[in-house]
């Protein structure tokens, strides 16, 4: 599913993609898909595609979606897969990719 969300991601113009495999450092989830919006429209945008694509092609809908567009990050849990929609400033002020370097990085692309 994550390969079919970067398509979506890349259909509404997010950049900055990264998927990690955390399943070595949580139980929580396996993995983490990362990527930015240019805007809180965009972010909203990217959200909602990201829903309706898994609703619609995956079958899955997602267990909760949190944050606000204007806030710079939401969120889209699928439980085993955690989509993680940023304003640029507000990824690189959380750092995600730093605070779980152990993981490994299946997917990068600008």
């Amino acid at each position: 599913m994550a390969h079919l969300l970067v398509d979506t991601i890349l259909e509404k113009k997010g950049t900055d993609i990264t998927l990690l495999d955390i399943r070595d450092q949580a139980v929580f989830a396996d993995y983490f898909l990362l990527c930015n919006g240019d805007n809180a429209r965009q972010l909203g945008a990217l959200t909602e595609g990201i829903a309706e694509e898994a609703k619609k092609n995956a079958r899955t809908l997602p267990l909760g979606v949190e944050g606000d567009p204007q806030s710079g990050w939401m969120l889209v849990d699928f439980g085993d897969l955690i989509v993680h929609v940023f304003a640029p400033e507000k990824r690189n002020y959380y750092n995600l990719e730093e605070l779980w370097s152990q993981a490994h990085t299946v997917l990068e692309m600008q």
